[in-house]
């Protein structure tokens, strides 16, 4: 269940670059930022869905 929390901090540290790209009006990395989010936070979201919570043993 690693990769539930891997995919959750990619998917927390996109939308952290997401927001200080558009602070700095970068718009490549705004484009990156957006779809890094969307893409690991749904990664994040079904992988949760479909394997539960982690175990943390």
């Amino acid at each position: 269940m690693g990769t539930v929390i891997i995919f959750s901090l990619v998917s927390i540290l996109s939308l952290i670059g997401f927001i200080t790209a558009a602070k700095n009006k970068n718009v490549l990395g705004f484009i990156f930022g957006i779809i890094s989010f969307a893409l690991f936070g749904w990664f994040a979201i079904m992988t949760v869905i479909h394997s539960g919570y982690p175990t943390f043993t």
